[in-house]
């Protein structure tokens, strides 16, 4: 596929997704996050891909949490 969407929960990407996203080989990656530190362990995770961009959206005003879209392309 030329795209792929994920949206984990907040605990992050399951390893089985990961290794889906390997065989599925898209030309291009947006990972939407709710916590920083899972979307950073989830980037590691999928080493033939390397992190274009990131943007983050305060969504929930006045709180410490915000929702991070990150764009990947394979290496």
């Amino acid at each position: 596929p030329d795209l792929v969407i994920v949206n984990p929960p907040r605990t992050g990407m399951d390893e089985r997704v990961s290794a889906e996203l390997d065989r599925l080989e898209p030309r291009r990656l947006v990972y939407i996050s709710c916590d920083p530190a899972t979307l950073a362990r989830d980037v590691q995770r999928l080493g033939r891909f390397r992190l274009c961009l990131t943007q983050a959206f305060d969504l929930f005003p006045q709180t410490t949490h915000v929702e991070t879209v990150a764009v990947l392309e394979p290496v």
